[in-house]
């Protein structure tokens, strides 16, 4: 892949002036093989074969920002999820692999790894049980681990006993990590319509149909489609809106797809997938929420801002799949309200509600996420939230997630403080009324009459 001397000229002016990053080179790591009775031996070959094949991931990464002048702000690694490596030893405590798993990860010197996770959404092996038991101390004892679980498909339906267990876990998860504003959960997320090639925490991890080891990238540029709209102008109609951002995003595929190629040639591993998404963080600037605003809706949050984000992300989809054979991930636009600043003040405004949020996951995406509520929110609460979630996933065949944080002694409206990419959360109100006997009674959602395909 070449670029002209303009499209060098435009890539210069993207980074130092429109917040243009690539958000995360991911590698990914199959584990399969370090499967072993003994859950010491797994250790053992799960630390070995991380750092055999992730030792040189962030140097690499480094030298390719230096090279092309371009920001690479997160390096992780994505593993086969835990379930599968576990079933041979038959441990009902997993916790000592999210050790190695952290241990190995610290040692590489990546950000977050990811893939403590089990695909749930028809039904528990024992590995999988063992999954669940170990999440909250697993997450609460490690620096850079992050789980997720598989909730609910299209082709399946929702797993309810699967979803109310998982509230559970994240009120234990909430409580063990107190000190920290419960911050273990953001750590931790659910899915329905899981994807396998997944670069972003802390849903990443591996497939079973990838390669050994595979390399992907996730791009993100908020900035450079806010400032593409700002040249644009109030006056243009949404046509020439939605080409706008469909143009801009087919630029910052080709940066990531030219990163994420050189980086799978230095590493000696394959290519896999750029993730083209516009994921925020709480610099000014580098808002979703702003570019909605942008497009024509006096606040986020206010009417039409689901169809002014539905807009956004059918333009950034469009334009990555213009760009690159290679698109792949979840791909689209992130609404994490916490790393978002103009999410933050939307919240703080009262312009955007739990309730608005959940429609607008109907178009984004992924789903809710860093949504923080009250410390005492229910159970049964938890399940609803994730519930309704994994419903319009399963319903409109997308991917939906939840990575919602119940902040111990807080309460709606109060503020918590996370710090660097996780930002700042202002509590949100669930409401008054849970879902107690939908909570009970357990058993499965059957698949919709649209998952019955073949």
């Amino acid at each position: 892949m070449s670029f002209t001397e303009r499209e060098i000229l435009e890539t210069i002016r993207m980074v130092a002036l429109e917040t243009l990053d690539i958000r995360t080179t991911t590698l990914g790591i199959n584990l399969l093989d370090c499967a072993d009775p003994d859950i010491e031996a797994t250790c053992e070959k799960i630390y070995a074969k991380i750092v055999h094949h992730g030792e040189a991931l962030v140097s690499v990464a480094d030298s390719i920002a230096a090279d092309y002048g371009v920001p690479i702000v997160n390096k992780r690694i994505a593993v086969t999820p835990i379930s599968w490596v576990a079933a041979a030893c038959g441990s009902k405590d997993l916790v000592p692999l999210a050790r190695a798993l952290d241990l190995a990860a610290s040692e590489v010197g990546v950000d977050f790894i990811g893939g403590f996770s089990a695909y749930v959404h028809k039904g528990f092996t024992r590995a999988d049980d063992a999954v669940f038991s170990s999440i909250p101390q697993a997450l609460a004892e490690t620096e850079r681990v992050c789980a997720s679980v598989s909730l609910g498909s299209t082709r399946a339906g929702i797993n309810m006993d699967a979803v109310a267990r998982f509230s559970d876990i994240i009120l234990d998860t909430a409580s063990r990590t107190a000190a920290s504003g419960g911050l273990g959960c953001a750590k931790l997320v659910c899915f329905c319509n899981a994807v396998e090639d997944n670069p972003f925490v802390a849903g990443a991890h591996l497939g079973v149909g990838e390669a050994e080891t595979v390399l992907n990238v996730g791009v993100s540029g908020p900035g450079v489609i806010r400032s593409a709209l700002e040249r644009l102008g109030s006056e243009k109609d949404l046509v020439a809106v939605a080409e706008t951002v469909k143009r801009t995003a087919f630029k910052v595929t080709r940066i990531g797809e030219l990163v994420g190629r050189e980086a799978a040639r230095r590493l000696g591993t394959s290519f896999g997938i750029v993730d083209v998404s516009l994921a925020p963080t709480p610099e000014i600037g580098d808002s979703v929420s702003d570019i909605l605003e942008m497009i024509g809706v006096d606040r986020t949050g206010a009417p039409g801002t689901i169809a002014a984000l539905a807009l956004l992300t059918d333009a950034v989809k469009k334009g990555g799949a213009m760009a690159s054979s290679a698109v792949g991930g979840l791909s689209g636009a992130f609404i994490p309200v916490s790393e978002d600043q103009g999410m933050i003040s939307a919240v703080k405004d009262g312009a955007l509600s739990l309730a608005t949020l959940t429609g607008m996951t109907s178009v984004c995406s992924v789903g809710l996420d860093m949504v923080a509520v009250p410390g005492d929110t229910s159970a049964s609460m938890l399940t609803g939230i994730i519930a309704d979630e994994m419903a319009i996933g399963m319903v409109n065949q997308k991917t939906t997630a939840v990575r919602i944080i119940p902040v111990p002694g807080k309460g709606p409206g109060e503020t918590v403080e996370w710090g660097g990419l996780l930002g700042t959360a202002i509590v949100q109100d669930p409401g008054s009324y849970a879902a107690d006997i939908f909570h009970a009674r357990g058993g499965r959602i059957p698949a919709p009459l649209q998952g019955y395909k073949n």
